[in-house]
């Protein structure tokens, strides 16, 4: 007969280890995970055991969220982490060492930038930051020390797209590595493995999740790139937590539905702002007038809800707080990939050549709401800035 502290420490023990068939997976809660047998732990501490040893290794819901986007990505293995932001920064520092040289394209999110610039270069790490529609010719950027290339194909503000299999090609021959930030367009719409990049991230917190609640990174790897990386990670106990990856995979389900109908409402919204007469550029992958429309249609599968616009010289010089500030269904808010639409604002620097230096670059989100109520709201708000 056991004692009631016995009891209260093993109680239900046996009854929660019953094999349940569930359509989604468990979703633990532990530090703690208990070997079968002695041998096993001494398996562990000699680095030869396969199973999971500790909460930090993944348990089920990352586990299982893992293995799908590494299946619909075709990668070898994918690792989840916190956010975005995370995974970009285990690569980077996973890839590099002190004196080694990486090569930026300038349309990055601005964290990658701020993360090359203001925390690398303390290691020892230099960066220089490519055209942002780079193709071929980056070999004539390329140092003997060159470790890595990152790329951000289409950039989440400024949509230039660069040609990546190419780059991915001469990263191949000269042995560096090629990474790419595919958020946009989710696996569903590039998959930068089947053009020879060796690193692909997501920033899982957009169109994965879908809904804006959560925060999570991934990063997937070719067989050949693996290793090295699952090393960093081990080295820092990097994870995700399981209820995030529980509702990221949650989010991954409906995914193929939702991100078509983001695709064709911003297709829709960014025709109509091209006929607009306070608009001076659309800035949409999928349009012919985009600089580099020819690499989207070969590269890509489809096009996402995130694009940006310009406005016209009369409306540039101006407070546009009257446009931005009377939208109703456009939230004022940084992020996207949500079902809710958003904006943002600003003008943007770059190291290289811009074409929209000095213009105020207004990103829209396009999210789940009725796209003729979206088009109205833009036009009551961008009325407010014609005389």
């Amino acid at each position: 007969m056991k004692n009631i502290a016995t009891k209260l420490v093993t109680g239900g023990k046996k009854e929660a280890l019953q094999n349940i068939n569930t359509i989604n997976p468990p979703l633990h809660r532990a530090s703690t995970v208990l070997f079968d047998c002695y041998a096993d732990m001494q398996l562990d501490m000699q680095g030869k055991f396969e199973g999971i040893a500790y909460g930090t290794s993944g348990l089920a819901a990352q586990n299982a969220f893992e293995a799908a986007m590494a299946e619909l990505e075709g990668a070898y293995r994918c690792k989840a982490f916190q956010s975005g932001i995370n995974a970009i920064a285990m690569v980077l520092m996973a890839y590099t060492k002190q004196g080694d040289h990486v090569l930026i394209c300038d349309n990055v999110y601005g964290p990658t930038r701020h993360f090359c610039t203001g925390f690398l270069s303390k290691y020892g790490v230099t960066a220089d930051f490519l055209p942002s529609n780079i193709g071929p010719d980056i070999s004539r950027f390329l140092k003997d020390e060159t470790r890595l290339v990152f790329m951000e194909s289409p950039g989440s503000n400024t949509f230039e797209i660069q040609d990546v299999p190419a780059i991915a090609k001469v990263c191949r021959e000269k042995g560096v590595v090629s990474v790419i930030d595919n958020t946009w367009a989710t696996p569903l719409y590039l998959n930068p493995f089947e053009l020879g990049v060796d690193v692909s991230i997501q920033s899982a917190t957009k169109y994965i999740t879908g809904h804006s609640d959560i925060l999570l990174g991934t990063v997937s790897t070719t067989e050949e790139r693996w290793a090295e990386f699952k090393t960093c990670c081990h080295l820092f106990e990097s994870f995700a937590s399981q209820e995030d990856c529980y509702q990221a995979l949650r989010g991954l389900r409906t995914l193929h539905v939702r991100l078509k109908h983001h695709e064709q409402s911003a297709l829709d919204v960014a025709h109509w702002l091209t006929a607009h007469k306070a608009v001076d550029k659309v800035i949409h992958p999928a349009l012919e007038s985009h600089p580099e429309h020819e690499l989207w249609k070969r590269d890509f599968k489809g096009s996402s809800g995130l694009f940006a616009f310009t406005l016209c010289d009369e409306c540039e010089n101006m407070d546009h707080s009257a446009f931005v500030d009377s939208l109703e269904l456009f939230g004022i808010g940084y992020s996207w990939g949500g079902y809710k639409s958003l904006i943002t604002g600003g003008k943007l620097k770059r190291n290289n050549f811009f074409a929209y230096e000095g213009k105020t670059i207004f990103r829209l989100n396009i999210g789940l709401e009725d796209v003729d109520d979206l088009k109205k709201d833009l036009e009551q708000g961008l009325a407010k800035l014609i005389s």
